[in-house]
């Protein structure tokens, strides 16, 4: 079935243009597909003053697929928090009972109230409004963000609604920039580039490629700074941008890009996005308050308030509008400034039509002013776009185009080799890190010198050893899970970000931090061990050395896996860290030292414990059961086995505990990567 509809769309792909570089739009004419199946009252009323030239532009060799956005009635609501118990039981009882009662309908709150538009490639949709207006959350809609129950309307893109298919056709940027600090752009702009640029691109395409965004970004004086390592707000925001258009996003969605910009850099960054829309894309920005001349580069303006929409159309045509409505600015305005008064209702330096007054229950002005804009839209703008898109249908093979999901561009190897190299590029800083270095030497070598050369001769002896053993159990295990146990909550963001995007497999990603990480869960205790070993008189055989080795490496591997599982379950910093500690000093009583006759009603604890089973491993490792000590006291030589330390540990037993800390390293890491799906991929 998959192969019949690809067949068809290169059929119908070949009624396209041939010849991509002196392609030409204007009016009729389609981005490399053939507009002909397109309605002339489409044509006519939204996109007959597109002027496209794609050999103008070094953004891409082909433009992207066409994508014709139509939005109509959307609205979106939140659930009250303030008056929603916190008891979930409460409120799942009170969701029961009161299910088709108004009070139920109350703890819900509007955000959007009914916004319709449209737009197509080559034209920049600007959403203004007032803080907490909706502009935010409308792109977050549109861009698929948030396709969930409490989402009401109807979107389509080229006239089909949002499927997984679209993610890798849209490109978000959102007001925070998402970009990886240690890294520079350059190699920002690289792993994003290698990631998803398709595999039929050859390296040096791909480097071409990104010569031109870098170029064309005007990136080439920072390329090779690092994002945390001075670069300024404007060169943030055009990496963040190159980040997404690099792949060719059909559908480009930027939330607030100007914002905390001077002038200058907020104009060269809308030029840079009128090139972008040139190229054949669609592109909506949210914008506070621009400046009047960035003002004029938007083809189209929706003017927000309140969740409700008070102006659709030409950005040219505001003004002339709101004119007819009486609306007249009484000095030389900004049209921006001139209509953010409008929509919260400041009415200084306004002239405004008084018989707006009569008859009405209110008393505020500014609430009459925005209540009649809102109503004089309703009767005069949103008819008329939606009368336009019932007449605008977009050609068959578009429709067709739009529901093929780009399939990976690289193999889960490729993919692996590409993350964990950024992996280690981003966290190397803190894989070297000299207080992480000195913490470790100095460590080693303070408890060299407490146990130096320390023997077994005696039963103080042995149990001063015996203590060291479990104090190297406690400093890895604590030092790996507090190591582990931050990286997701801290990376979160970024995950999201890429998922959404769809940039990446999850397993890859996973695989790629947990075995990246694990370089440095394997060096600092080796080279803890090398100075220990030596300095504190354990047994000099090579074969004890490595065992022991082993079992530290596998304790530090294990608890690894532990911390993730506790930051994948959480994703939360602060609640990853409580809950670490909470079960780090569970492990810690039941590891088998403090307390070695645990009650059998709380038995079960210590086999849940990975540091009982290290700790024990460890002893069977350096002791032997037959070997003797207290040879010089009254009683004679005895076994070691018979010592108070070893009363719960067969040192003859073998090395089983091998097997459960694998076996746990490997559960934890499965259990964590389902936490992390469950967390990430369930808010895609």
């Amino acid at each position: 079935m998959e192969n019949m509809r690809e067949n068809e769309i290169e059929d119908n792909m070949s009624m396209s243009p041939p010849s991509v570089g002196s392609m030409q739009i204007a009016g009729s004419n389609g981005f490399g597909h053939s507009m002909d199946f397109m309605s002339q009252s489409y044509l006519i009323n939204r996109y007959s003053e597109i002027d496209i030239q794609v050999q103008d532009s070094s953004f891409n060799q082909e433009p992207p697929l066409p994508v014709y956005l139509k939005f109509e009635d959307v609205e979106f609501k939140v659930r009250n928090s303030q008056i929603v118990s916190k008891n979930p039981v409460k409120t799942m009882m009170s969701k029961v009972s009161t299910q088709n009662n108004v009070e139920e309908r109350n703890k819900y709150k509007k955000i959007l109230k009914g916004i319709t538009g449209s737009i197509g490639p080559g034209e920049i949709l600007a959403l203004m409004g007032p803080s907490g207006s909706g502009k935010t959350t409308l792109l977050s809609v549109i861009g698929g963000r948030l396709n969930n129950d409490n989402v009401k309307g109807k979107i389509t893109y080229n006239d089909v609604p949002y499927s997984p298919a679209l993610k890798r056709r849209i490109g978000f940027v959102p007001q925070e920039d998402v970009l990886f600090p240690q890294l520079t752009v350059e190699e920002t702009l690289i792993f994003s580039a290698f990631l998803r640029l398709p595999t039929n691109m050859t390296k040096q395409q791909k480097y071409a490629r990104l010569e031109n965004t870098i170029k064309d970004l005007g990136l080439e004086r920072c390329r090779h700074t690092k994002i945390a390592g001075g670069i300024s707000g404007g060169e943030r925001k055009r990496t963040s941008i190159g980040y997404e258009i690099l792949v060719d996003p059909s559908l480009l969605l930027l939330d607030e890009p100007t914002s905390g910009l001077d002038s200058t850099s907020a104009n060269k960054l809308l030029l840079t996005l009128q090139g972008l829309a040139k190229a054949g894309r669609t592109i909506i920005t949210t914008i506070h308050q621009p400046s009047s001349r960035i003002f004029h580069m938007f083809s189209k303006l929706l003017l927000i308030s309140e969740g409700s929409p008070v102006f659709y159309g030409k950005a040219k045509d505001t003004m002339e509008y709101f004119s007819s409505l009486r609306f007249v600015p009484e000095i030389p305005m900004n049209p921006a400034e001139f209509l953010l008064d409008l929509a919260t209702g400041q009415l200084n330096d306004i002239s405004i039509p008084q018989d707006i007054f009569k008859d009405h229950e209110s008393t505020d002005p500014s609430a009459v002013v925005i209540n009649y804009v809102q109503l004089k839209y309703k009767e005069i703008l949103e008819p008329k776009e939606k009368e336009n898109h019932k007449g605008a249908n977009t050609p068959k093979h578009l429709q067709l185009a739009i529901q093929v999901k780009k399939e990976w561009t690289l193999s889960w190897l490729d993919q692996f080799v590409i993350l964990y190299k950024r992996s280690f590029k981003a966290r190397c800083m803190e894989y070297f890190d000299i207080l992480r270095l000195v913490q470790a030497l100095g460590i080693a070598l303070l408890l060299g010198l407490l146990w130096w050369k320390s023997s077994i001769n005696t039963e103080a002896e042995l149990r001063d050893q015996v203590g060291l053993m479990f104090y190297i159990c406690i400093f890895w295990t604590s030092t790996c899970i507090f190591g582990a146990v931050y990286v997701f909550p801290f990376e979160k963001v970024y995950l999201r970000k890429e998922r959404k995007a769809d940039m990446y497999r999850l397993s890859v990603y996973y695989a790629s931090s947990t075995l990246c990480d694990m370089m440095a869960h394997v060096m600092y205790p080796t080279i803890f061990m090398l100075i220990v070993y030596f300095m504190a008189g354990f047994k000099s055989t090579a074969a004890c050395f490595f065992l022991t080795l082993f079992t530290i490496l596998l304790i530090a591997i294990t608890s690894q896996g532990a911390g993730e599982l506790f930051g994948a379950a959480v994703m939360s910093i602060q609640r990853a860290g409580m809950v670490a500690s909470l079960i780090l000093m569970l492990f810690l009583l039941t590891g088998g030292y403090y307390v070695q006759h645990i009650p059998k009603f709380m038995q079960w604890m210590k086999y849940m414990s990975f540091m009982y089973y290290g700790f024990r491993l460890l002893l069977k490792v350096q002791y032997s059961g037959d070997q003797l000590y207290e040879c010089e006291s009254e009683g004679g030589c005895r076994p070691l086995q018979t010592s108070p330390s070893f009363d719960t540990v067969n040192l003859k037993g073998g090395l089983s505990e091998v097997w459960v800390l694998l076996a746990m390293a490997l559960c934890f890491r499965l259990l964590a990567y389902f936490c992390l799906r469950r967390r990430i991929d369930k808010r895609n």
